[in-house]
């Protein structure tokens, strides 16, 4: 005679999967055991410069190394929305639906999940001919505060890894854009955020065509 008994430990059986009885699963665990805590500076600044150095083998332009840093950035946007995503509440578990939504979903939660706080400014393209182009603005990218760049490359951003992300999360939204990482502090002339960044979301011809067809609903 079988000796089955109901599982234990509060939780409840689905589909031969067994679910917390609260509704929290491992996706809503933090990676720290405080959900407060924070990854070590220094940590991060070793795993992302040896990020950089391994993007930097072999290159020919510096935008050839954003585009490798770009790249490398593009499958964690992805895999953060789906994760941002799943934390919400049931009920709002909805991708955005429109440019706007989309990008204060950015600006607020992903800058807030990656560090810890929201990003500075969203801007639309003053530019009538560039009704595509928007700017997510950050004044000192945490990506580019323990890098030193040579004298030679003055030019690079390595916000571009952070540019990635972004792209990913609005591929990943349905959204196809190109997002690119400019430098627009100036140093020299003793600005107050001479490291600050804006990243330029250029949309898909096909994002504003459906874009225009919502507005007209």
């Amino acid at each position: 005679m079988s000796n089955l008994q109901a599982p234990r430990g509060g939780a409840k059986e689905q589909s031969g999967l067994r679910y917390p009885t609260s509704g929290k699963t491992i996706y809503h665990r933090p990676l720290n055991r405080a959900k407060t805590a924070e990854l070590s500076g220094a940590s991060f600044a070793y795993l992302f410069s040896e990020m950089v150095n391994y993007a930097s083998k072999k290159i020919e332009s510096i935008q050839d190394l954003e585009k490798r840093l770009n790249v490398q950035g593009h499958p964690i946007g992805l895999k953060l929305l789906d994760l941002l995503l799943y934390r919400e509440p049931a009920r709002s578990q909805t991708r955005p639906l429109n440019i706007i939504t989309l990008l204060h979903f950015i600006k607020i939660n992903v800058w807030q999940h990656l560090f810890g706080q929201a990003a500075d400014g969203l801007e639309k393209s003053s530019d009538p001919s560039k009704p595509d182009e928007y700017m997510i603005i950050d004044n000192e990218p945490l990506v580019n505060r323990y890098i030193s760049v040579p004298r030679d490359m003055s030019q690079l951003n390595c916000a571009a890894y952070v540019a990635g992300i972004i792209e990913g999360v609005c591929d990943g939204s349905a959204f196809p854009a190109r997002v690119t990482a400019h430098s627009v502090g100036k140093q020299e002339e003793g600005e107050m955020w001479p490291g600050r960044t804006v990243f330029l979301v250029k949309f898909a011809p096909e994002v504003m065509e459906r874009e225009s067809f919502l507005g007209k609903g």
